[in-house]
């Protein structure tokens, strides 16, 4: 849809391929962090492999790739942005996802510390954190009718998200609309966490 965007496939948690692809791509004005692993498991079960896995996706990753793009952005002398995709699970504890509510807190507070140095710089970091959303992951993990009847019931609008709602969120926050906003989340969870 886009021939302008070239893809990089390589495994986020290699730091000097990460270095070595990320480096020579740019330079870049604007950056999306949004992989992440959901390895769910009880607390009292939860792995050494999924801890591990889950902190070097969804908190290592998004710090390294960061720090590679920012320094391209301060030595260009560029405003730039940057949105963290975290999740609803940072604000909210969830059954079995200990580790991946828990490598989303840590997620927001790591985009905080960003937008405080990096706005220096004028570079904005923001995060967004939706809800469940219909991506293959959000299907697999949420597929038993139970357990997403049991999330659903929580959301005031009484659905989960498309990747549009995510999607448009994300273009906000990159987009001059947003040129006053930063160290902030924004909620795409159809008010559960107001429930």
């Amino acid at each position: 849809q886009c021939p302008g965007i070239e893809p990089l496939c390589l495994d986020l948690a290699d730091w000097d391929a990460t270095e070595a692809a990320v480096g020579a791509a740019g330079p870049f004005e604007l950056l999306v962090n949004n992989a992440a692993v959901a390895l769910l498991q009880p607390f009292l079960e939860v792995s050494r492999a999924a801890l591990e896995r889950s902190l070097d996706v969804n908190l290592g990753a998004v710090l390294h790739v960061s720090q590679i793009v920012a320094r391209q952005m301060i030595a260009q002398g560029v405003p730039g942005a940057i949105v963290n995709v975290s999740s609803q699970a940072s604000q909210r504890a969830l059954r079995d996802h200990a580790v991946y509510c828990s490598t989303k807190s840590a997620l927001d507070m790591l985009s905080k510390v960003m937008a405080m140095e990096l706005g220096p710089h004028k570079i904005r970091v923001n995060t967004v954190n939706p809800t469940v959303v219909m991506t293959d992951m959000g299907r697999i993990n949420w597929s038993d009718p139970q357990k997403s009847a049991a999330m659903i019931n929580r959301i005031p609008l009484g659905k989960f998200a498309e990747v549009d709602d995510v999607v448009n969120s994300i273009l906000f926050l990159l987009s001059d609309k947003s040129a006053m906003t930063t160290g902030s989340s924004l909620m795409v969870d159809g008010g559960f966490l107001v429930s």
